[in-house]
């Protein structure tokens, strides 16, 4: 299977096989956290018995280990079942291994019978078709994440330090040969916070974020995503990038990381 087809193929009910797009720019072997937090999302969705009124309001994960470019299995159990909210768990395991590497609990809130009042803060964002797609930083290997998604900066760049504002889209689904989601777009942008805003010369340091927070208040619209990131790190060595999630027509959310900052 060519890694353009998509991020992961189905292979089995709750199991995936990671393609190279999902590769990160740090290890060859090892996933950008971004396709992997859609996938957990989606599972979220599609688990037996979850109610169609229902949205992810808020999906908070850890980052236990570095997730691994190959089989997957994905497992969901309902921590929280009531009329209007539930609490979903979701857990990523490699083929072969006995504990998970990456886990996700989502808050789904039922969307109103009747709609309220729509109140949302936030200037709109230059939309992607004003500026020039933006290179990605060098990564030594030809696939990837850099090359499945595509980047449009109208704040900063991946080589500037600095705050960062980020237009986003996939350039392959999540699952080859299906269809892709809202939840998936945002999703697959969200943890590229951290290097959005990367404040601190890469080749000097690493900001890793062992966390990714996603709060939204509603699903994105179109095919792009923008991420308006940035990033604040103590002498202790801990930081946090703080995101600003959008689409074209207005926010949708918030995105948060923590981060490891260190010398390399």
């Amino acid at each position: 299977m060519d890694a353009e087809d998509g991020f992961y193929e189905r292979i089995g009910e709750g199991r995936f096989r990671a393609t190279g797009a999902t590769r990160g720019p740090w290890d060859e072997g090892a996933q950008h956290a971004g396709p992997p937090a859609a996938l957990l999302g989606r599972a979220v969705e599609e688990r037996p018995g979850a109610r169609g009124d229902m949205r992810v309001a808020r999906i908070t994960y850890e980052i236990l280990r570095p997730v691994p470019i190959g089989e997957l299995t994905v497992a969901t159990s309902v921590l929280r079942a009531g009329r209007g909210t539930e609490l979903v768990e979701a857990a990523l395991t490699p083929a072969g291994a006995d504990a998970p590497v990456m886990l996700a609990r989502a808050l789904r809130i039922r969307v109103a019978g009747e709609p309220v009042p729509a109140v949302a803060e936030g200037a709109l964002v230059a939309p992607p078709g004003e500026v020039g797609v933006t290179p990605f930083f060098p990564v030594p290997w030809e696939t990837g994440y850099h090359t499945s998604v595509e980047t449009r900066f109208t704040e900063g760049a991946f080589v500037e330090p600095g705050p960062g504002t980020c237009w986003m889209r996939m350039r392959v689904p999540l699952v080859a040969g299906e269809p892709v989601r809202p939840l998936d777009r945002v999703l697959v942008a969200a943890d590229s916070g951290n290097g959005i805003s990367a404040v601190m010369d890469l080749r000097r340091f690493v900001f890793v974020n062992g966390d990714l927070s996603v709060h939204l208040h509603r699903y994105p619209v179109g095919e792009w995503v923008c991420v308006q990131a940035r990033t604040s790190v103590d002498p202790g060595g801990i930081g946090l990038a703080d995101a600003r999630l959008h689409d074209e027509k207005g926010p949708i959310g918030r995105g948060a990381q923590s981060l490891f900052v260190a010398g390399r």
